[in-house]
C-alpha cells in the first residue's frame, strides 16, 4: 500500500510553520470554547430541574405556595425534563437554520471579525440565560425559549468559520490526520465545560454558566486580534497553490471530475490544462449539487442525532439512571469524548492511508452498533461504564468527527471549485447545518421515547439512526471503490 505523498516524504510536519500551529490552536481552542459553553447547559439539568420544581424548596414537608411558587415552572420534575428536552431541540433548530446562513455569509466577510463577534454575542446570551435570570429570580419559559434561539443563531458562526479558515492554512496532505486530530476541540470543549461546571456546581448552577461564559468572551476577543484567516494574509502560498504540485494519482479524496456536468457553472471549474478562476463565493444551490454534499449531509443527520443525543442527554442518563451524584456523572461523561479524540484522529490517519473515507466510515459505525448494544447493558459499576462509554465514542464520535470536519474540507475543495476558497464555508455550513436538523428532532425524540417506553428504546432508536448513516454512506463507498479500481487498472495498462 502506497503512503500518500506528505507522509512518504516525511514532508508532513516540516512545511508547517509557526503560523500553522497558531492557526490550528487558536481554531481548535475557539470552538472549544463554543462547545464548553453548550455541555455547561447539559451537565446541570439537574440543577436547574430542581430548581424550576417544587421539589428544590419542600423536599420533606408541604410549604405555603407562596414560597416557592415564584421559581415553579413545572408541578413534577418529568415535566421540566421534557421542557429542557424543548430547549434542545429549540437550540438545536435555530442552530440548524443559522449554520446555513453563517456559511453563506462566512464566505462573503471577513471570517476573523464574524467568528469574535458569535462568540462575544453568545457568551453575552449565556450569561444571560444562566446567570442573570438566576441572580434576580426571574424565571419564565419564553424567555428562556427566546435566549436559546438567540444563542443557536449565534454558536452557529463558530463551525463553519474554523472550518474555512482551517481549509485556508492547511491543504490536502495529511488532512485526514490533521483533522482528525484537530476535530478534537469539540470534544475538548466537551471535557472543558464539564469540569468547569463540576468545580463550582456546588456553588449554584448559575456559576456554572458564568465561568464558562466568562472564558468565552475572553476568547472571542483573542480571535479578533489574534487570528490569521489565511495564508495569503501574511504573503505566504496558499493551499491551491500547494495542492497542484501533487501528483495526479494523489487527486483530493473526495474527487467529483466525473460529476461535473451535472452543477451549474459559474465558479472555478477545470478545463484541460487551464482553469478559469473566479473568487466569489458559490451559491446555495451551486454548493448542493457539489458531488458528496448531499448524500454525506443525509449521513450526518442521522449522526449527529446519536453523537448530540449523548452530549446532552449523557450526564443526565448517568444520574437518573444510576441515581450517581450530579459532579460524578458530570466527571464520568468525560470517556465519551476521549474515545471520540482516539477515533476521529486514527480513523483519519487510517483514511489518509487509504485515500478513502467512506469505507473508514462504514466500517467504524457497523461496530458502533455492538458498542451501543453494550453499552445499553452497562452495570451499575463507574470504570465498566466509562471504558464501555469511551468505546462507544470511538466508533461514534470518531466518525462524526471526520464528517464535519475532514470530509466538508475534501468536499469544499475537490476540483469542481478547485481555485475557489470562497466555497469551503458554505459546504461546512451545509453539512453541519443538515446534521443539527436532524440532531434537533433527535433531541425532542429522545426527552418523548424515554418518558414513555425508557432509556433501553432510547438505544434501539440510536442503533436504528446508526444503520440509516450507514445507508446513506453505501453510495459513496461504491463510487470511492470504483475509483479505485480504474486507478489501478490504468497503472496496470502504463505498466
Amino acid at each position: 500500500m502506497a503512503w500518500p505523498a506528505g507522509f512518504r516524504r516525511g514532508t508532513l510536519i516540516s512545511q508547517f510553520s509557526h503560523h500553522h500551529v497558531v492557526v490550528f490552536l487558536l481554531t481548535f481552542f475557539s470552538y472549544s470554547l463554543l462547545h464548553a459553553s453548550r455541555k455547561t447547559f447539559s451537565n446541570v439539568k439537574v440543577s436547574i430541574s430542581r430548581q424550576w420544581t417544587p421539589t428544590a424548596f419542600n423536599k420533606s414537608a408541604e410549604l405555603p405556595v407562596e414560597i416557592w411558587s415564584s421559581n415553579r415552572l413545572f408541578p413534577s420534575a418529568e415535566e421540566a425534563t421534557l421542557f429542557l428536552g424543548t430547549l434542545d431541540t429549540i437550540f438545536l433548530f435555530s442552530y440548524a437554520v443559522g449554520l446555513f446562513i453563517s456559511g453563506i455569509v462566512g464566505d462573503r466577510l471577513n471570517l476573523r471579525g464574524f467568528l469574535s463577534f458569535g462568540m462575544c454575542s453568545s457568551a453575552l446570551v449565556v450569561f444571560v440565560f444562566g446567570t442573570l435570570t438566576e441572580w434576580l429570580h426571574f424565571y419564565n419559559k419564553w424567555f428562556y425559549c427566546s435566549l436559546w434561539i438567540v444563542n443557536g443563531l449565534l454558536q452557529s458562526t463558530g463551525w463553519p468559520c474554523v472550518v474555512a479558515v482551517m481549509g485556508n492554512w492547511f491543504g490536502k496532505a495529511g488532512r485526514g490526520v490533521i483533522f482528525g486530530l484537530w476535530s478534537a476541540c469539540a470534544s475538548v470543549g466537551n471535557i472543558l465545560g464539564a469540569f468547569l461546571a463540576s468545580s463550582v456546581l456546588q456553588y449554584g448552577y448559575e456559576y456554572a454558566f458564568l465561568v464558562t461564559a466568562s472564558v468565552q468572551f475572553a476568547g472571542g476577543i483573542v480571535i479578533f486580534f489574534g487570528l490569521l484567516v489565511s495564508p495569503e494574509e501574511i504573503g505566504l502560498p496558499g493551499v491551491e497553490a500547494e495542492d497542484t504540485l501533487e501528483e495526479d494519482s494523489h487527486r483530493p479524496l473526495i474527487n467529483g471530475a466525473e460529476d461535473e456536468d451535472e452543477c451549474e457553472p459559474g465558479y472555478s471549474v477545470q478545463a484541460g490544462d487551464a482553469a478559469v478562476t473566479q473568487v466569489k463565493a458559490i451559491s446555495f444551490s451551486q454548493a448542493c449539487c457539489l458531488p458528496g454534499v448531499i448524500l454525506y449531509s443525509l449521513a450526518y443527520a442521522c449522526l449527529k442525532l446519536v453523537n448530540y443525543s449523548f452530549f446532552f442527554w449523557l450526564p443526565f442518563y448517568l444520574s437518573n439512571n444510576f441515581e450517581w451524584k450530579e459532579a460524578e456523572a458530570d466527571q464520568l461523561s468525560i470517556w465519551y469524548d476521549v474515545g471520540g479524540i482516539i477515533g476521529g484522529t486514527l480513523q483519519g490517519f487510517i483514511s489518509d492511508l487509504l485515500q478513502k473515507r467512506a469505507p473508514v466510515l462504514a466500517l467504524s459505525l457497523l461496530l458502533a452498533t455492538g458498542a451501543l448494544v453494550g453499552y445499553s447493558r452497562s452495570p451499575d459499576d463507574k470504570s465498566v461504564n466509562a471504558l464501555l462509554m469511551a468505546v462507544t465514542g470511538f466508533f461514534i464520535g470518531g466518525p462524526s468527527n471526520m464528517i464535519s470536519s475532514a470530509i466538508s474540507a475534501d468536499l469544499g475543495r475537490q476540483e469542481l471549485v478547485r481555485g475557489s476558497s470562497e466555497a469551503l464555508a458554505t459546504v461546512t455550513g451545509i453539512i453541519d447545518g443538515t446534521g443539527s436538523v436532524g440532531a434537533a428532532v433527535g433531541q425532542f425524540l429522545v426527552s418523548l421515547i424515554q418518558d414513555k417506553l425508557g432509556w433501553m428504546w432510547v438505544f434501539y432508536f440510536f442503533i436504528l439512526m446508526t444503520g440509516c448513516t450507514i445507508a446513506f454512506i453505501s453510495p459513496l463507498i461504491v463510487r470511492e471503490v470504483g475509483h479505485l479500481v480504474q486507478r489501478r487498472q490504468a497503472r496496470t495498462l502504463n505498466d
